[in-house]
């Protein structure tokens, strides 16, 4: 899969970009701020998935504007495809997208169309943040597999707001305990197919894991992800994902029903469930050293990679966004060499910092144009 073409106006500082990216490397250059992230994040968002910077939607529009525009045309094995993204700023606007000229509901259809993967310097963060960005990494990553995946995480999100207002309710006296049965049905059954779609990943996911970096770390660290779930033991999942998990995920919100209603809040179920990621058996979010941290961030975005690559006939796009200049030689020669069949956009400022074979379309940017093409 590559972009064939790409028009951005109006995104953050961005103003009148037109392009059509080289399909191999696509190297963006300027100083800070002056709008090379931008770039890559007006992208990312014509694949229906959140802002990797994790920007709102209304930001997406500079405080001096008044609407901007995305537009990528992008070529599978299959076909070329046209997807846009446009808002403008008033008081009864939504976003507008079409696939093809055909105008969406939302951004559910994107999800399966543009593929790519983003690598960010707070790539970091998915090891030493919280359980949700470990939780989150893992359900975008695995529904990029399987977009069946985000329909059942939207539902379970509802059910979840919904049985936490009505927990509230309950505490104080506006509503009966017997309704909230009909919230835990429902919720243990979302609940179920997340945790079995997510201990699938993370199976997949740990087996390359270990092995890109081992290689990384010379051979000598071994990186290793257990999940954690707040419902199942491991065993559990052995047995296929029916009747039989549906109601021991429900006896499992019963358990703790009464403290919810005490506290206003859910405690058992898929938003508990932890991602335990560790080097060497010990925990890599307490005690991995700065460079071990990058290293494994940097292998779980490339093991993301390849499983998709193994699921697909098309690679994904791939964003490098101030990663590589980060990166000594030897590493940035091993994210080369796994991501060599992929269409690459690259930043940074400076661009000696840059292996030499690095070649192809160099776009430099100030203040939000491009004010050359090579």
């Amino acid at each position: 899969m590559i972009i064939t073409y790409a028009d951005i106006d109006g995104f953050k500082n961005l103003s009148g970009i037109s392009f059509a990216p080289d399909p191999k490397y696509n190297i963006i250059l300027g100083p800070n701020a002056q709008g090379k992230t931008n770039l890559l994040e007006a992208m990312w968002i014509l694949s229906g998935c959140r802002s990797f910077r994790g920007s709102k939607e209304k930001d997406y529009i500079s405080l001096e504007g008044s609407r901007m525009s995305s537009k990528i045309k992008i070529k599978d094995s299959v076909r070329e495809q046209k997807i846009s993204f446009e808002m403008t700023k008033s008081a009864n606007s939504s976003k507008i997208i079409h696939l093809n000229g055909v105008k969406q509901k939302g951004t559910k259809a994107l999800f399966d169309v543009f593929k790519c993967i983003a690598f960010i310097p707070d790539d970091t963060e998915i090891i030493k943040g919280s359980p949700e960005k470990r939780r989150n990494f893992i359900d975008m990553a695995a529904s990029q597999l399987n977009p069946i995946f985000v329909v059942h995480i939207n539902k379970n999100n509802i059910i979840m707001n919904q049985r936490n207002a009505l927990l509230k309710d309950i505490a104080q006296g506006n509503a009966s305990a017997d309704v909230l049965e009909i919230w835990d049905r429902q919720a243990a059954h979302e609940g179920a197919l997340i945790s079995y779609m997510r201990n699938e990943y993370i199976a997949k996911i740990n087996e390359i894991c270990g092995r890109l970096y081992k290689t990384i770390s010379g051979g000598t660290e071994e990186l290793e992800f257990e999940y954690k779930s707040n419902v199942y033991k491991p065993e559990d999942f052995e047995k296929p994902c029916g009747e039989e998990a549906f109601e021991q995920y429900y006896s499992k919100l019963r358990e703790t029903s009464d403290y919810d209603i005490r506290t206003g809040s859910t405690h058992s179920g898929v938003n508990r469930d932890e991602i335990v990621i560790k080097i060497n058996g010990v925990s890599a979010k307490d005690y991995g050293s700065q460079g071990q941290i990058k290293s494994a961030a940097l292998v779980m975005k490339l093991a993301q990679a390849e499983i998709f690559m193994q699921k697909s006939k098309d690679a994904p796009v791939v964003f490098l966004d101030d990663v590589m200049g980060e990166l000594d030689e030897s590493r940035q020669r091993f994210v080369l060499d796994m991501i060599r069949d992929m269409q690459v956009f690259l930043t940074t400022p400076n661009e000696s910092a840059l292996l030499p074979e690095i070649k192809g379309k160099i776009l430099r940017i100030s203040g939000g144009r491009i004010m050359e093409a090579e």
